[in-house]
């Protein structure tokens, strides 16, 4: 089977919407997917990713299932007094922490530990295992079970530190590395495959990460979103 999971388009946070570089993301992220041929759609609860899946369902007069742990992903940290988003650390501090690089041991970091994070983990990965058990894999710790093996294709319209998340929790690696190391812009399409090399074991691999190919053959410039700046001096968000 195909999980396409696409990230929201340029989002107008105080709103929770899109702004209008946003919803020209969405249209031409639609005229990519309507190619496709989708079994089925899910889509976060939150306003700026089911504006970002309506010209999409629009175009190919379908529907999409809300499911709530596609939200984007609720773990909090106590930091300075403050609470702030488990996923944006400064480098100075989580580089220096082996078990941040451990997909078994990053939750018991004294940060982690006592929020939470780990709870928040679960959620989305019983989430991930009750939707692909509908679709036909049973998940059996590092691997999943054939159990109905197929082609079919599901787009998940999502965020991108949930998407981190899930894909985390296919592949047993710790998503620490992908949220500081990797980055989907706004609009952008992650495409994980099934490999069955053994008669009914399935693991996950992925094809594409945050491509952005229908914004460039547009000539859409890419959005700056979950970026930082890229030297210390640009005036840029640090």
């Amino acid at each position: 089977m195909k999980i396409v999971i696409c990230r929201h388009g340029d989002p107008d946070y105080e709103h929770d919407s899109l702004t209008e570089k946003g919803r020209r993301e969405a249209e031409l992220l639609s005229e990519r997917i309507a190619k496709l041929h989708v079994k089925a759609f899910y889509v976060s609860p939150l306003g700026r990713a089911k504006d970002t899946a309506q010209p999409t369902l629009n175009k190919m007069n379908a529907a999409a299932e809300e499911l709530p742990w596609l939200h984007e992903f609720k773990g909090v940290v106590m930091s300075k007094g403050k609470i702030t988003s488990c996923w944006d650390r400064k480098p100075s501090y989580w580089t220096k922490i082996d078990k941040y690089y451990s997909y078994d041991k990053w939750t018991d970091t004294p940060l982690m530990k006592f929020s939470n994070v780990k709870a928040e983990f679960e959620k989305v990965a019983k989430g991930v295992d009750a939707l692909l058990e509908k679709h036909g894999y049973i998940h059996r710790r590092r691997y999943f079970e054939a159990v109905n093996s197929n082609h079919d294709t599901i787009v998940l319209f999502c965020h991108f530190a949930v998407e981190a998340v899930i894909i985390s929790y296919l592949t047993g690696i710790s998503p620490m590395p992908l949220w500081h190391h990797f980055v989907a812009l706004p609009s952008s399409v992650t495409t994980l495959v099934t490999e069955e090399r053994e008669k009914g074991i399935a693991t996950f691999r992925c094809m594409e990460f945050a491509s952005l190919s229908h914004l460039y053959s547009a000539g859409e410039e890419p959005a700056f979103a979950a970026r930082f700046c890229e030297c210390y001096e640009d005036d840029t968000r640090h």
